[in-house]
């Protein structure tokens, strides 16, 4: 009997929502896939979940989870490689396994997961020399490098750290550094912790609402805010800026930009500023029927007439329930759901100042400080975290109806 095979590239947030979701509804109509059993089959470097939101605290190599005993016990097929070529017309795609080896991979129905990437413009010296959080490996160079500066001489380069872009990631990062290097240093030595943007304003795409708490933050922990002027170089010894001020340093820590990853650049597909394939509301491709596109590298709004999904944990999380549940459906022969999130919030981890919570697009603020820490701790240690490997308790959790409850149902 010839199965069919659902092939999701990335295990990631939306890769592996997109997995559980799929096997949910193939395991809710077994009688529909009884004749054509589908093959559930996730293909990635890795089985792991990086817990990428946490990439700015300490202790980053532990940022991981298993994906081993969840796949086994909810049917997925996982296969070690890497993806690097697409072939549509095919229905193939060509990959490395972990061997080296090349391989190729038949699908009926294809679920994009690849994730996203920091940009990396070209600034003379960012890539040679400015130090990255955006995946794990890149995080625990900078956390190690830190370590290291205590055994170094005390002096202005080894005490500054530049954070170059003054968005989500950079004021995560900058508000945690404070009580990192204090941890390194000890308590009689001065540091300094400098974050950098080309905008005027700190945080320019949170909005003016939570801006006024989010200074106050930086400033009681002491972080230093140079706004307005662009990086304009980096070197071993410190970043040279747009204005011709220089700042030693032998710590420049580049968070600022995202783009979708490259991997989707070989589809014949409308693509946004970032990169991202534009989709259609279930998440597929209009030139390209049996290819969907899902988290941070798929383009869709999160409701009729609304704003653009983020490239966020948030909107991944979703997005990878309906492209996983709509895949499948389009295999079993029935209708599919329009992706669909009606609920948004942030949650801004701001060091040992606390944390700041807001509700809506408008970004109003409904909690800040220590009293919001615990929940931001909640997310990242608990809720973003993959289910037990149970099938039950997992495909509970990946139903696309479910719409999560907004940030401030937990307060």
């Amino acid at each position: 009997m010839a199965s069919q095979r659902l092939l999701i590239v990335g295990a990631g947030f939306a890769g592996l929502w997109s997995a559980m979701a799929a096997r949910r509804l193939i395991d809710l109509h077994k009688d529909l896939s009884r004749e054509r059993p589908i093959q559930v089959t996730v293909v990635a470097p890795e089985p792991e979940l990086v817990l990428r939101p946490r990439l700015y605290e300490a202790n980053v190599a532990e940022m991981r989870a298993s994906l081993v005993e969840l796949f086994e016990a909810t049917d997925v097929t996982f296969i070690a490689a890497r993806v690097g070529v697409i072939r549509p017309h095919d229905g193939k795609v060509d990959a490395v396994d972990s061997t080296g080896a090349d391989i190729t991979i038949p699908y009926d129905r294809l679920v994009l997961a690849p994730g996203s990437r920091l940009a990396r413009p070209n600034i003379p010296g960012l890539k040679e020399h400015a130090f990255t959080i955006d995946q794990i490996d890149e995080a625990v160079q900078l956390e190690d490098h830190l370590r290291r500066l205590a055994s170094a001489p005390s002096g202005t380069s080894r005490n500054t750290i530049v954070v170059c872009g003054g968005g989500f990631t950079g004021i995560e990062l900058a508000a945690e550094l404070p009580s990192r290097l204090t941890e390194i240093f000890g308590n009689n030595e001065k540091f300094r912790v400098v974050i950098v943007d080309r905008a005027d304003v700190i945080g320019p795409e949170l909005g003016d609402k939570p801006r006024p708490m989010i200074v106050s933050a930086l400033s009681d922990l002491g972080v230093e805010m140079k706004l307005g002027a662009a990086v304009a170089s980096i070197d071993a010894n410190g970043v040279t800026l747009s204005s011709g001020e220089r700042i030693d340093t032998v710590t420049a820590v580049w968070t600022a930009g995202m783009e979708a990853n490259p991997l989707v650049k070989q589809l014949s597909a409308q693509r946004d500023a970032m990169g991202r394939v534009q989709v259609d509301r279930d998440l597929r491709i209009p030139s390209l029927p049996n290819i969907f596109v899902t988290g941070d590298a798929a383009s869709v709004v999160t409701k009729e007439g609304g704003h653009l999904a983020l490239q966020s944990c948030q909107h991944a999380l979703r997005l990878g329930r309906a492209s996983g549940h709509n895949a499948a459906a389009d295999l079993l022969g029935i209708e599919g759901r329009p992706y669909e999130q009606l609920n948004y919030g942030t949650c801004l981890d701001l060091g040992g100042w606390g944390s700041l919570i807001t509700d809506g697009w408008d970004r109003s603020v409904h909690q800040s400080g220590a009293a919001a820490k615990p929940i931001k701790q909640f997310i990242n240690q608990k809720l973003i975290y993959p289910p037990p490997p149970d099938a039950s308790t997992a495909f509970a959790a990946a139903d696309p109806a479910d719409d999560p409850p907004p940030v401030k149902a937990f307060l």
